[in-house]
Formats: structure tokens, C-alpha cells, sequence
């Protein structure tokens, strides 16, 4: 498994952990309010700080692990990540046009936040998904 691989992996696996933690502690804080009520700028701001860190770490740890890792990108390598980001961008500009209307009609900031970081999260999953599922099978032919 090269370096890259391993960096699909590890931004799924972390991407996913700290989204599901960041719900679970606000639905916590939920005690009867309603959601925009929720103090909810501290642990948004924490679990996306905690899963940077947690990636560099991982990253930093697995290549201490397995120091023999390929760590040469080829064309294929390139090709991978450049698809990824590719299917995983969309997600970005759906968060960004949402935020903007939500702005727009004067939704509540509780909501405009969750839908960008929601997006970011679907845009790193959805990325790391192709990128995984392209490194253990073929390139899509275009």
C-alpha cells in the first residue's frame, strides 16, 4: 500500500470519527432547546482541529510503522488523487451556494456552519472513497 493510499484511508477513517463525534456532542447539548440554541462553535471548532491533528499524527505514525512504505508517487498515483479531488469538490461548491442562500433568507448561523461542515465532511469522505475504490480496482476510462 503506498503513502497515498494510506493518506485516502486515514482521511476517511478520521473524517468520519470526528464528524460522529461532533454530532453526538451536540445532540447532547440538545437538553430541550432547540438546535440553533445549542452552543455549537466550540466543538465544530474543536473536531476540526482534532481530526487535522489526528491525521498528521496517523500519517506521521504509520510512516515511522512501516518505514520500507512506497513513498514515490507514479502517474497512476497522481491520476488516483486527482480523481478524488475531482468527485469530492462538488460537495465543496454545493456547501458554499447553500451557506450563500441560507445567508441570503437570514437562516440562523447555527445552520449555515452545519451545512459547510457537513459539506467538507461529504466532500473528504466521498473523496477518500474514490480514491480507495480506484487504488483496488482500474482507472475509469474518460
Amino acid at each position: 500500500m503506498t503513502l497515498t493510499e494510506k493518506r485516502a484511508w486515514i482521511t476517511l477513517v478520521v473524517t468520519v470519527v470526528a464528524y460522529t463525534v461532533y454530532v453526538i456532542v451536540i445532540t447532547a447539548r440538545v437538553d430541550g432547546r432547540s438546535l440553533p440554541d445549542v452552543p455549537y462553535a466550540g466543538p465544530l471548532l474543536t473536531t476540526i482541529v482534532g481530526a487535522m491533528v489526528a491525521a498528521i499524527v496517523i500519517e506521521i505514525v504509520l510512516s515511522a510503522v512501516t518505514p520500507n512504505a512506497s513513498r514515490v508517487q507514479d502517474v497512476r498515483d497522481k491520476e488516483i488523487h486527482r480523481l478524488g479531488e475531482y468527485v469530492g469538490q462538488s460537495f465543496v461548491t454545493i456547501g458554499a451556494v447553500s451557506a450563500m442562500l441560507m445567508a441570503v433568507v437570514e437562516w440562523d448561523p447555527f445552520w449555515i456552519a452545519n451545512v459547510i461542515y457537513l459539506c467538507f465532511v461529504l466532500a473528504a469522505v466521498l473523496g477518500a472513497v474514490a480514491k480507495v475504490i480506484v487504488y483496488r480496482r482500474t482507472m475509469p476510462e474518460w
